[in-house]
């Protein structure tokens, strides 16, 4: 029997954005909105927020099968934190048996499973990562489908260094261990001209952009992009001193990304 594939369907970035929804069509391809339509099986964070995608999606293509009978199992919660641990690759041979199991309609079926994130593209900046690892090992095809990206949105967007970054996830909420790691990524980022990039849960947004000002070198260049795709989405790039003379409010419950690029 051949096997199924595992699709990579990026999801918008609209995600807990009330009255804000966009239209399906003005972010995701057609084609990749067909093929969601088409797909029976998926592995997401979330079920219930995975059939608010699909019935979107059903709206502008027939889906496969009725929602309530489509297959939607959610993805092991990771650990925890925000240590090494929580990002670890898959490492006991009970955890790599939990992730091996989503993909059981592909191996045993044929069956086409997809993956979906809450918001942008799976296994970026995402848990899914490890169920892609999975699927490489098992011997899956692995097809990622076009769609947004929030962290290359913000880096194309913010006329910073696009040629070497990096994503560094969250910082430190300790505000000592947070100060360290800025101090220590302003330094690499000027030694090494690699723009950082970072995000932070949407309601201390506020709170990692003072942090930021208060701690990165008055040169450095700070760039925030703020509820990408969206109506009112918004990228300010300026020195941080340009930030401290002519401070920007953040909202509390809009997505945003940060990119530093240190000063020689």
């Amino acid at each position: 029997m051949t096997r199924g594939r595992l699709y990579l369907v990026p999801n918008t970035l609209d995600f807990g954005m009330d009255g804000q929804e966009v239209d399906l069509r003005e972010v995701l391809p057609d084609a990749v909105l067909a093929r969601a339509a088409s797909i029976t099986h998926w592995a997401a964070e979330n079920a219930k927020t995975t059939r608010a995608f699909l019935k979107r999606v059903g709206a502008i293509h027939p889906l496969a099968l009725p929602l309530q009978e489509q297959r939607i199992e959610e993805l092991p919660r990771p650990p925890k934190g925000r240590g090494p641990a929580a990002n670890a690759a898959i490492a006991s041979s009970s955890e790599e048996k939990l992730w091996l199991a989503l993909l059981t309609p592909a191996l045993d079926h044929g069956q086409d499973i997809g993956l979906i994130s809450e918001a942008g593209m799976p296994a970026v900046a995402d848990p899914g990562a490890k169920l892609v690892a999975a699927a490489h090992a098992a011997g899956i095809e692995v097809v990622p489908l076009t769609g947004p990206s929030s962290l290359l949105m913000a880096l194309a967007a913010s006329g910073l260094n696009g040629q070497s970054f990096a994503f560094v996830g969250y910082l430190p909420l300790e505000a000592a261990e947070r100060s360290a790691r800025i101090k220590a990524l302003d330094a690499f980022s000027a030694r090494e001209q690699q723009t950082q990039l970072m995000i932070e849960t949407p309601y201390r947004n506020g709170a990692l952009l003072q942090a930021l000002l208060a701690t990165l070198k008055p040169g450095t260049l700070l760039s925030v992009s703020c509820g990408l795709s969206l109506k009112n989405a918004w990228t300010h790039s300026a020195t941080v001193a340009q930030w401290r003379q002519a401070p920007k409010a953040l909202p509390d419950k809009v997505p945003a990304v940060f990119a530093i690029l240190g000063a020689r």
